[in-house]
């Protein structure tokens, strides 16, 4: 191992990251791998993941993808089952995958809406949770999920999004104190407003839902995906060893205030 190596965050783990095909996701392909990690990818789109692992391995990164719905518990006991048969074991997991819903009222909204809202962002985790700890339970690991700052207070967005955020923060931190003792760490990230498909939606159906964003985020401005990677890098990093069931808000002072 070089000095160069042991300088990186993430230098000799085995990583799975869901949601893995655009935004955050394929950010923190790139984030992990470079810190030094193996990197297996898991999304529902292949062509988006063929073409992110081409490039990772172009780049002298180990990299493998798996096509995973994370509703699907099927799915996720496979993307795990594939990382360990072929690297042997899990070391960190970055459950990113999600969506956003829409801004539709309440009282407007479509079953279907919520429904999706849910199954996404908070069965999707609870299936990927379930495998992945169980992966990590001879051997330890650290697990990060992404929540959001609708996790942590109410904001102007699909009532939906926010309850399922809210759930998001509740089993990362309810995992994180049943699995302490086994030697897995479980934090969740709270992204802010962030360059992604989610985002860009909502900022185009929705005028002037941009500004008033970076006008009450202190820092000014919409944050890079890879800025957010860095983060959950850094959670599942060993330099985070006594940091279990924290939500770390990255959100450029937004809720600071």
């Amino acid at each position: 191992m070089t000095v160069t190596d042991t300088h990186r965050l993430l230098s000799g783990k085995v990583a799975l990251i869901t949601g893995a095909s655009s935004g955050i996701g394929a950010a923190a392909a790139h984030v992990f791998a470079l810190e030094g990690a193996t990197v297996v990818l898991a999304a529902r789109r292949e062509e988006r993941l063929a073409k992110l692992v081409r490039e990772l391995r172009n780049e002298g990164c180990d990299a493998s993808y798996v096509v995973t719905d994370v509703t699907c518990p099927e799915d996720t006991a496979h993307a795990v089952r594939h990382t360990v048969e072929r690297h042997g074991r899990l070391d960190a997991a970055f459950n990113n995958a999600g969506v956003g819903g829409d801004r539709t009222p309440l009282h407007l909204m479509d079953d279907a809406v919520y429904d999706t809202v849910m199954d996404t962002n908070v069965r999707g985790l609870w299936n990927c949770l379930r495998h992945e700890i169980a992966a990590m339970l001879d051997g330890g690991g650290a697990v990060v999920n992404t929540a959001s700052v609708g996790g942590l207070v109410a904001i102007p967005a699909a009532a939906p999004y926010v309850a399922a955020k809210h759930a998001v923060v509740g089993l990362t931190r309810a995992a994180a104190s049943e699995y302490a003792a086994h030697g897995i760490r479980i934090n969740a990230i709270a992204p802010g407003a962030t360059r992604s498909e989610i985002t860009e939606d909502w900022f185009g159906r929705n005028p002037g839902l941009e500004d008033a964003i970076t006008g009450v985020t202190p820092q000014g401005r919409i944050a890079a995906p890879e800025e957010i990677a860095q983060a959950a890098a850094w959670l599942c990093s060993d330099r985070s060893p006594f940091l279990t069931g924290a939500v770390v808000p990255v959100d450029g002072g937004f809720t600071n205030g």
